[in-house]
């Protein structure tokens, strides 16, 4: 078991983490801006990506419909462990809002399909893929309904998610894989390349964020809000995969997903609705670091 672990870490996850060392150690010496890089890849490599994963799926329908329903009902379990567990520590509804937006939106990007492609091979990106579509739509409506709610935003906010560059790259795709039609040369060729660079360009953002955000103050509720996302979390997608039928590739992405640190996406919904964004990116910072030991331990499991 310690030779899988010491396997597992100096494989599949120190190369992850000396990549995004490398772009938090050369960013501000290089003065690169996170914000542009963050938003071409927001614009064009995830959605590129997406685009190239579903119409080249070769998986069964049916069981992607399986996977979408199994992890939202983890994060839905997840959204109800961070509220109780705030609820429990009797803090203010900002606060209560700020441990929903961790427990439900994990590093499923940068990390969750770095990781998958190393630990499973390039095979797994399918089923990881499935669930980075699910777990995003589901953590942005129950993230951002809960924080508008907090500060009396419209609910009309939380449907945003469906106007999204990755979401909407979803259609055009389907449309291609289940017509049939072949995809124009230039536009595969073009969002193939696109693709192929997602993965190391949102590695190098991770890494220009976190030098941007400044060291973390840990506390009782970054503690708390920490252990819900990266240890509640692929034990409750444990326990659901059962259940839900998962086995194989499906299951080991499921629960590594679930297991993922909290995503840098929450302090920018943390600070639209000014739900405690001080906390939010000291979790951010935190969990990220806790999760080189619990990520080891979830991906030598699985």
């Amino acid at each position: 078991m310690i030779l899988t672990f010491l396997s597992v870490f100096a494989d599949v996850v120190a190369p992850v983490f000396a990549l995004v060392l490398v772009a938090y150690l050369a960013g501000p010496r290089l003065s690169l801006d996170g914000r542009t890089l963050s938003r071409a890849a927001y614009y064009l490599f995830i959605p590129a990506f997406v685009f190239e994963v579903i119409r080249r799926f070769e998986g069964d329908v049916s069981a992607a419909f399986r996977m979408v329903a199994y992890i939202a009902v983890v994060h839905g379990i997840l959204a109800l462990a961070g509220w109780s567990v705030a609820r429990l520590l009797r803090r203010p509804p900002e606060v209560v809002a700020a441990f929903v937006l961790i427990a439900v939106f994990g590093n499923i990007g940068n990390f969750g399909l770095s990781l998958i492609a190393f630990r499973l091979g390039e095979a797994a990106l399918g089923a990881g893929t499935v669930y980075f579509l699910a777990i995003m739509t589901v953590a942005f409506v129950i993230g951002v309904t809960t924080a508008a709610r907090v500060r009396g935003g419209s609910m009309g906010a939380a449907l945003a998610v469906f106007r999204t560059p990755p979401i909407l790259a979803i259609l055009p795709a389907v449309l291609f894989r289940v017509t049939g039609l072949p995809v124009p040369a230039v536009i595969g060729r073009m969002t193939g390349l696109l693709g192929q660079a997602m993965i190391p360009v949102m590695l190098v953002i991770l890494g220009l964020q976190l030098a941007e955000s400044g060291r973390p103050r840990i506390t009782t509720d970054v503690w708390a809000a920490s252990a819900v996302r990266l240890i509640l979390g692929p034990l409750i997608a444990a326990g659901l995969a059962i259940p839900f039928g998962m086995a194989g590739v499906e299951r080991a992405a499921g629960i590594m997903q679930a297991g993922m640190p909290v995503a840098v996406m929450t302090t920018i919904i943390a600070l639209e609705y000014n739900t405690a964004p001080a906390f939010v990116t000291h979790t951010i910072l935190f969990s990220t670091a806790a999760s080189l030991f619990t990520l080891t331990v979830v991906l030598s499991v699985v």
